[in-house]
């Protein structure tokens, strides 16, 4: 029908109601995600162990017919994950991710990373965003624009944002939200 599928995975947690929840070792299962049970962060800078499970889940994207991939949770390097991720590893997991998607005919989209937009942004298709207005860090987001790549996003309502005031801002920015 002309339509692109994008497929979410998690691919900086591990959620334990995932059938492949099993493959993850011990040793790469950090602190839970905050408001999420069952949610773990991911110790990335283990990428021999996990790009198996990775790669695993690209290859059922394409298996499923999607277009593209959105990862999700690709920020650990910023959050209390349990390990001491770096910005070199978050950046390294990151590319891969990129890389491999690309090799299986997958478009990419970059979400909610945004201090790592400038060294991804060649690697990354689009950006997907969660409440760039409510936190206001929209601006972090238009080099996408910019380099002529779309940038997704959504606000939440009960978040008490008003979507007279953010969607004509977003459609200022050249958003699609």
């Amino acid at each position: 029908a002309g339509r692109i599928v994008i497929c979410y995975f998690s691919a900086g947690s591990h959620e334990d109601w995932r059938p492949d929840s099993v493959d993850f070792p011990a040793a790469v299962l950090g602190e839970p995600l905050d408001d999420w049970p069952g949610e773990r962060w991911l110790d990335i800078a283990q990428l021999a162990r996990l790009q198996p499970i990775m790669q695993a889940r690209l290859e059922l994207a394409v298996a499923k017919g999607c277009d593209g991939v959105e990862p999700d949770n690709v920020d650990g390097y910023t959050q209390a994950s349990g390990f001491r991720i770096t910005y070199a590893d978050q950046l390294a997991y990151n590319r891969w991710l990129a890389a491999a998607a690309h090799e299986l005919g997958l478009s990419i989209g970059l979400k909610n990373d945004l201090a790592q937009i400038p060294d991804l942004m060649e690697d990354f298709d689009w950006a997907l965003n969660d409440q760039c207005f409510q936190y206001e860090e929209c601006e972090l987001l238009l080099p996408f624009v910019a380099a002529g790549k779309a940038v997704f996003g959504v606000e939440y309502a009960e978040e008490g944002l008003d979507p007279a005031e953010y969607c004509p801002a977003a459609l200022a920015y050249g958003f699609s939200w």
